[in-house]
C-alpha cells in the first residue's frame, strides 16, 4: 500500500477486487476522509465486495473499460491511485489499453497506479500512456506476483490510436 500512497490519498480506484482481500486492506491504509471505488465486472465478486460495510467504499459491477464514466458518475476527484488486479495478459491489447488509456488520464498530478501481476504484459501496455514502470516481486503471494507502479507527472505522453 505503500507504493501506492494510499495513506495520503482522497480518492483511490481499485480495478477488479475479486473477493476483497485487497479493499479490505486499502480500507484499512486510507484516511478517514478518502473514497475507494472499487470497480467489478463478475457479478458474484461484485456482490461479494458489494458487503464489505464501510461508507468509504463505493462498489461498483461494470468494466475498467468504462472507468471514466463510472468516476463521473459518482462524483470523484481525479484519484490520487489506481490499484489493479485485473489481468493485463488475458485481454486483447485494445482492451487494455483502452483501460490504461483511461487510468492515465484520470490520474491526479503525482497519482500512482500499481498493479500485481503474474506476467510482465502490462509494461508493454502502459509505456505509452505512463512511461517506464517500478518494478517489485511480492514473494509472500502464492503464486508470487510482480508488483508494477507509475507514477503521473506533468510530462504528457503520446497516446496510441
Amino acid at each position: 500500500m505503500a507504493a501506492a500512497g494510499i495513506a495520503s490519498a482522497n480518492v483511490v480506484v481499485e480495478l477488479g477486487p475479486g473477493t476483497g482481500g485487497t479493499t479490505r486492506a486499502l480500507l484499512r491504509a486510507m484516511p478517514r476522509h478518502a473514497k475507494l471505488l472499487s470497480v467489478e465486472i463478475n457479478s458474484h465478486f461484485h456482490a461479494v465486495v458489494s458487503g464489505i460495510e464501510d461508507d468509504r467504499h463505493i462498489a461498483h459491477l461494470g468494466s475498467a473499460c468504462e472507468l471514466k464514466e463510472i468516476i463521473s458518475m459518482y462524483g470523484l476527484e481525479a484519484p490520487n491511485a489506481v490499484i489493479s488486479g485485473i489481468p493485463f495478459s488475458t485481454m486483447s491489447r485494445d482492451v487494455g489499453s483502452q483501460i490504461l488509456e483511461a487510468v492515465s488520464s484520470l490520474l491526479a498530478h503525482n497519482g500512482r497506479f500499481v498493479t500485481y501481476q503474474l506476467s510482465n504484459r502490462v509494461v508493454s501496455l502502459c509505456q505509452p500512456f505512463l512511461g517506464t514502470a517500478q518494478t517489485a516481486m511480492e514473494l509472500f503471494n502464492i503464486p508470487p506476483v510482480r508488483v508494477f507502479q507509475w507514477e503521473k507527472n506533468g510530462i504528457r505522453r503520446s497516446t496510441r490510436k
